[in-house]
């Protein structure tokens, strides 16, 4: 024993830790897989592989993989378009992405995706999930677009108020978001145990106790769930839009790992993420998930800082969270079997809610409202339309924004009343700001001689260069005398 703790040193706060991330861990692998339509034990499939695959590779030392929420609302599209038995090829082809984006050192270069562009992902998915979940908490079939779920509400909640059964389910929703919330109000050592897991158990207690006529989770086992992806499903690939949901997949599954990593360094004092190698063990987490046929996963933010909270100082407390999730998911399937639907219904609500950035929003309106006015449009746009085109709007406005902001320009006009006129131009002169630079020389009096200095701008773009020397043509062909133009040495 001596010189096992000798050569792990921290084994016993590892340990602990990976207790308090396997009970954090169960009730939300299981509500992300139900609520995005496939078996329930694939998304312990995927928790399991993010701990023994993910959670043994280099990248985030103690940030914790698994099915994550923020996956929840375009996962349930790719299984409403596709089918379950396409996941797989989905899944495994996004990893095969991130790996080679890993590979090719791109990882790092997600860090200077907009924030407000992701806080605006998070915020959508948040509003959408919110939405599913009420009707899923009342047991009624929830509408399937974004606006549809959000604008049917008042009709869902009349015909839960008509129903005792949907009545009763929701009450149990309901309780469950009550429990998660006031379950911090309780002594720390009350909270050892988490309070979405103490939910759950509740809600199973009071169904299971009063004989409440609630629908509980359907169980298949954990081999009859897992199917690598065949010949049938390999063949959708030549569906062009197929490769827009890998490329979603890919792309959001990074974004919000590596956003998770950078939020974890924040947390500890140990190795900082490796952001390329991190890409590498997500893609490799994926891959599997694929093969499996289960979830996506992503570095999820909540079982991650479980983990440093419950104070785990190296890899092994995610690889041992794995482990708790393996042994439980084989040993004990029975009780997955006796989950009321509208108690994950409710986690869901709640960590949707957690989604929805409120005060990153009041104090982006305070200080850069550009900035607030991406996340929202970002947000709008992916409960309108939907998960990759909303983020692709997001990121189309911030970039336009940046150029905006990057194309400052000054025209000064020098006319002293004899002599030549002197315009002076100096800053960034790109096609964006061309039509006020044009406007205010085309105002120039054509009778008079004029000097366009273009020595102070620190950029000049090939659209402005040609415009200006166009206009310079034409004024020298009506002046009295040609342009002068003076650029930089």
């Amino acid at each position: 024993m001596i010189t096992v703790l000798s050569k792990f040193p921290h084994l016993r706060q590892d340990f602990l830790a990976s207790v308090v991330v396997f009970l954090v861990a169960v009730p939300l692998c299981v509500g992300v897989a139900v609520a995005s339509g496939v078996p329930a034990e694939l998304g312990l499939v995927t928790g399991i592989v993010g701990g023994l695959v993910t959670g043994l590779m280099r990248g985030s030392s103690l940030q914790v993989s698994g099915p994550a929420a923020g996956l929840t609302v375009i996962v349930f599209e790719a299984v409403s378009e596709f089918g379950v038995g396409t996941l797989g090829v989905i899944v495994l082809i996004a990893g095969l992405l991130q790996l080679a984006m890993g590979f090719f050192r791109i990882g790092r270069w997600f860090r200077a995706i907009s924030v407000s562009v992701v806080e605006g992902m998070l915020c959508g998915i948040g509003l959408v999930i919110i939405a599913g979940q009420i009707y899923a908490a009342a047991g009624l079939k929830a509408p399937e677009t974004g606006v549809g779920k959000i604008t049917g509400l008042p009709r869902a909640f009349a015909d839960a108020f008509g129903s005792t059964e949907a009545l009763t389910s929701l009450a149990i929703g309901a309780g469950t978001i009550a429990v998660i919330v006031l379950w911090r109000r309780l002594p720390e050592r009350v909270q050892s145990v988490p309070g979405a897991l103490a939910a759950v158990v509740l809600a199973t207690a009071a169904a299971l106790g009063l004989g409440l006529p609630v629908a509980t989770v359907e169980v298949e086992g954990l081999l009859g769930v897992v199917q690598p992806p065949g010949a049938e499903a390999f063949g959708e690939l030549a569906s062009p839009a197929i490769w827009g949901t890998i490329i979603a997949f890919a792309l959001i599954a990074s974004a919000e790992s590596l956003f998770s990593a950078a939020a974890v360094d924040r947390l500890h004092d140990g190795p900082r993420t490796e952001y390329d190698k991190e890409m590498v063990a997500q893609g490799t987490g994926n891959t599997v998930c694929g093969l499996l046929g289960a979830l996506p996963m992503t570095a999820v933010i909540v079982r991650s800082s479980a983990n440093v909270n419950a104070g785990a100082k190296t890899k092994a407390s995610r690889v041992l969270h794995g482990v708790w999730l393996l042994l439980f998911a084989a040993a004990l399937p029975f009780a997955l079997a006796l989950i009321p639907l509208p108690a994950l219904a409710g986690i869901l609500v709640h960590a949707g809610w957690k989604l929805i950035p409120f005060r990153q929003v009041a104090a982006l309106w305070r200080e850069h409202r550009g900035e607030a006015a991406i996340l929202v449009v970002t947000a709008v746009a992916i409960v309108v339309v939907n998960m990759f085109e909303g983020v692709l709007i997001g990121l189309a406005l911030a970039v336009a924004k940046t150029a905006w902001e990057a194309s400052h320009v000054r025209l000064e006009v020098v006319d002293k009343g004899m002599g030549p006129i002197r315009a002076h131009l100096a800053g960034n002169a790109t096609f964006l700001r061309l039509p006020k630079i044009l406007d205010t020389l085309e105002s120039l009096p054509q009778d008079r001689p004029v000097e366009l200095d273009l020595s102070g701008l620190h950029h000049l773009d090939h659209a402005c260069r040609t415009a200006l020397e166009s206009w310079a043509e034409r004024h020298s062909a009506t002046g009295i005398e040609p342009v002068k133009l003076t650029t930089a040495a």
